[in-house]
């Protein structure tokens, strides 16, 4: 037994591998035993505007000595700007806010908004995809944490993802008729007609592999969604924000979803907030039907105030930008990577063999970096990126290495740390130095 007085998360708490954080700037944090670390990861995905800001810390501290407890239906300046900006950031037809506590409380929330408003309780998500840990949440998900938890949710229907690399329907991306789009609008016909209340999506799957869609899957599965009277909903917890280079995810494709969730990069972990962000089509049909949510710290002043002001950091050092112009950087890198482990150097006596060609997936500064090789490689390559002081999700039974950097995250600090993960990532798997 862990010799702590809390639970780990998501472990064997025999095999949890705490540390203890002391502080951070910008891309880097720093641990107790004064170990300064460079973050490719973002902590848990949620730090895109850097550790150790200043200015959300005192914007938390000037909010909480002019008001530190609010209820539920209460109005206050932070609350009402915050809610206003997230809006205008979605884009025309956005018209309200739903505030959580996170990512899973947002799809929570939003899957009850589209049972309440469309009267129907199927709903449609992906196997490879996470929606958060709650039970309503996690029904949703499709990966590994769901199957522990079951039965879930009633009404939960799961289909196949958008793999292009490793395509479940057998195709090619080149020639193929986009089986991953259509079979979700194949899906609805048979679950029964205009029985579906809606479909959850990452733009980007990113904790299970950055699965990169085709320019053509967001509007198929709009136009799907349409003819069976059904919402999409943009599951934007990880992808918002600029973590894809563009505010939110699925702007990448000239789509407008019913509904976005969001939470992680809202304020970058700097307090516990969420949201739902709602279009006036779906709105509207709650100024005469009761809205059946709600939370005792909906829309606390401390995170409306922390959120609010990480929205304003982002806009004035254009952190948005730098995650498009980086992008190509950190895709530019893993590639290169990626041709030496494929392209093997003559092992000496007991060293790893290289495995078979990896693949590189990526949009803005969010990538992975899939290889098929054994546990015992893998584990090698966490202890050479721990050696090396390298933060990044590492997976080793799903066989990826994922990078999401914070969004303050500079060139030179980027391609060092790749360079640095390169050099990791050739000993633990072997390939050409």
């Amino acid at each position: 037994m862990s010799d702590y007085p809390f639970f780990f998360t998501w472990t064997a708490q025999q095999q949890a591998k705490p540390f203890e954080l002391a502080g951070g700037e910008g891309a880097w944090f720093t641990t107790a035993d004064g170990a300064r670390w460079l973050d490719l990861g973002a902590l848990s995905y949620q730090v895109n505007v850097g550790h150790g800001n200043r200015r959300i810390v005192e914007a938390i501290k000037r909010q909480a000595d002019e008001l530190c407890v609010s209820a539920a239906n209460a109005v206050f300046p932070a609350k009402t700007e915050l809610a206003r900006r997230l809006l205008a950031m979605a884009g025309p037809g956005f018209s309200k806010v739903f505030f959580t506590l996170g990512g899973a409380e947002s799809n929570e929330n939003a899957l009850k908004i589209a049972r309440l408003y469309t009267g129907r309780h199927k709903l449609i998500s992906r196997y490879r995809s996470y929606h958060g840990a709650s039970m309503g949440a996690l029904s949703l998900t499709g990966d590994w944490r769901r199957p522990l938890l079951e039965p879930g949710l009633p009404g939960v229907v799961h289909v196949q993802d958008c793999y292009c690399d490793r395509c479940p329907f057998g195709q090619r991306v080149e020639t193929c008729r986009r089986e991953c789009a259509t079979n979700i609008g194949a899906t609805m016909a048979l679950e029964g007609p205009r029985s579906v209340a809606g479909v959850i999506l990452e733009p980007v799957p990113g904790a299970n592999g950055v699965m990169v869609p085709p320019p053509e899957y967001w509007p198929i599965v709009r136009r799907a969604c349409d003819a069976e009277g059904a919402l999409l909903i943009a599951d934007e917890v990880l992808t918002g924000f600029g973590r894809t280079g563009k505010p939110f995810g699925f702007q990448h494709w000239d789509v407008v979803p019913d509904l976005i969730t969001v939470a992680k990069g809202l304020s970058s972990g700097y307090a516990t907030i969420g949201a739902v962000i709602v279009h006036e089509r779906v709105a509207k049909h709650f100024d005469e039907h009761v809205l059946a949510c709600g939370l005792t710290f909906y829309a606390h002043p401390t995170a409306c105030a922390a959120a609010l002001e990480t929205l304003k950091v982002y806009e004035d050092e254009r952190m948005f930008e730098n995650a498009a112009r980086l992008g190509p950087v950190l895709r530019r890198e893993l590639d290169q990577i990626a041709a030496r482990l494929a392209r093997p150097a003559r092992p000496a006596s007991g060293a790893p063999s290289a495995p078979g060609a990896p693949f590189v997936r990526s949009l803005g500064l969010l990538a992975a970096l899939e290889v098929d090789a054994p546990l015992e490689a893998w584990a090698r390559l966490s202890a050479e990126l721990a050696t090396r002081r390298l933060s990044l999700h590492v997976d080793g039974k799903r066989g990826t290495a994922i990078f999401a950097p914070p969004l303050c995250i500079t060139e030179e600090e980027l391609v060092t740390g790749l360079r640095g993960f390169g050099e990791a990532a050739v000993l633990a798997f072997g390939g050409a130095s």
